[in-house]
């Protein structure tokens, strides 16, 4: 157990009382048993200045002052903002039943008598201090262990982010000498939820599931992925099982996992019902798959292609309007548009330090 005996010794102990006499009595049996760290206010209206000075371990209060009286101090003290606040032993001449309750119900932990018996008051003020110098220090671990737990916390979620976008970009390497690919995807599909009123959480998570997206490209082979020319049927067959492969890939039990998996499984799913690889349609396609789809697309069209050169962003941002209430979710065309710039941005953020980009076949024409 740890001796508080050096703490108690060292604490500082607030007296409060309009009667200079009284301060000294006070000051003097204190000092007897070896305390230094004393204060004196006599105005009570200091009594709040001087304890968010020093703080104190224990605060003395005689109750009957003017100007204030200590239950107009305690209830001063008590609207502080400080989290272990010291214990206030009240000073009174006064011993009825009634009158002792108000204090304690005012906020006092203790009371003495006047005139004051120097080995009671030597005792309680010890007992006191006791108490709260050990609630103290178990606050201060507290706060010290909930720090530790966070810090773990923190970094234990960057590793995880750290594997997840590992994850994502180690698909796209396969086809894509970068990968940036999936980060200008995840920022741009956390743009437009932000707008369309995501919360700053939903938004986070969005962000690290997006890259996900196409992780079921690890199981296409690579005669299919890595195709220069248009894929036969037999072969887009093939490609549209990354979806399905991709969400047995992801299955979890974390709240990120499940959204990865969603848009795993429904990005290329269409508005109008022709996608795949379950032919949703509409409002069942999950709003985190119609999000990732539009701009899943956009940066496709506008990356080079072992069969093609990149689009312009006006041909493609055209491509996006015209397929508007076809394959995209019409309101995210319209937020896609106003947010194009930021868009562009993103891409310029994340630009391919090559020009090899993963094959995307668009099907939507």
């Amino acid at each position: 157990m740890t001796d508080l005996t050096p703490l108690i010794s060292s604490a500082r102990i607030l007296m409060v009382d309009d009667e200079i006499s009284n301060l000294r009595v006070l000051r003097s049996i204190l000092e007897s048993r070896g305390y230094r760290n004393l204060f004196e206010v006599q105005d009570s209206r200091r009594v709040v200045e001087q304890y968010e000075e020093i703080l104190p371990d224990l605060v003395l209060l005689d109750l009957t002052m003017p100007h204030q009286d200590g239950y107009e101090v305690m209830a001063a003290l008590q609207s502080l903002d400080i989290e272990v606040m010291a214990p206030v032993m009240v000073l009174t001449a006064r011993g009825e039943r009634e009158f002792l309750l108000q204090a304690f119900r005012a906020g006092a932990r203790d009371y003495i008598k006047k005139p004051v018996d120097g080995d009671e008051l030597l005792a309680r003020v010890r007992n006191m201090l006791e108490a709260h110098l050990a609630h103290k220090m178990l606050h201060a671990r507290k706060e010290l262990l909930d720090r530790m737990v966070q810090e773990r916390t923190a970094d234990l979620l960057r590793t995880r982010m750290q594997v997840i976008h590992r994850l994502g970009r180690a698909a796209e390497y396969r086809d894509n000498e970068t990968g940036q690919h999936v980060l200008r995807v995840s920022h741009g599909a956390a743009l437009l939820a932000r707008h369309l009123g995501w919360s700053e959480e939903e938004c986070e998570m969005l962000l690290h599931a997006a890259p996900m997206h196409d992780v079921g490209k690890i199981g296409i082979p690579d005669r299919i992925l890595l195709k220069p020319g248009p894929l036969n049927a037999e072969e887009w067959e093939v490609m549209k099982g990354h979806t399905l492969i991709g969400a047995d890939l992801l299955s979890g039990e974390s709240d990120l996992f499940y959204l990865a998996r969603e848009i795993a499984l429904a990005h290329h799913e269409k508005w109008d019902g022709t996608g795949y690889p379950r032919g949703l349609r509409g409002e069942s396609i999950p709003l985190s798959a119609r999000l990732v789809a539009v701009v899943d697309v956009f940066d496709a069209l506008t990356s080079v292609r072992p069969y093609k050169q990149a689009w312009s962003v006006e041909d493609a941002a055209d491509l996006i309007r015209d397929q508007a209430g076809r394959h995209f979710d019409p309101d995210l065309v319209r937020w896609f548009d106003q947010l194009l710039p930021e868009i562009c941005e993103i891409r310029r953020t994340f630009a391919d330090q090559h020009h090899h980009s993963e094959v995307y076949r668009y099907d939507g024409t």
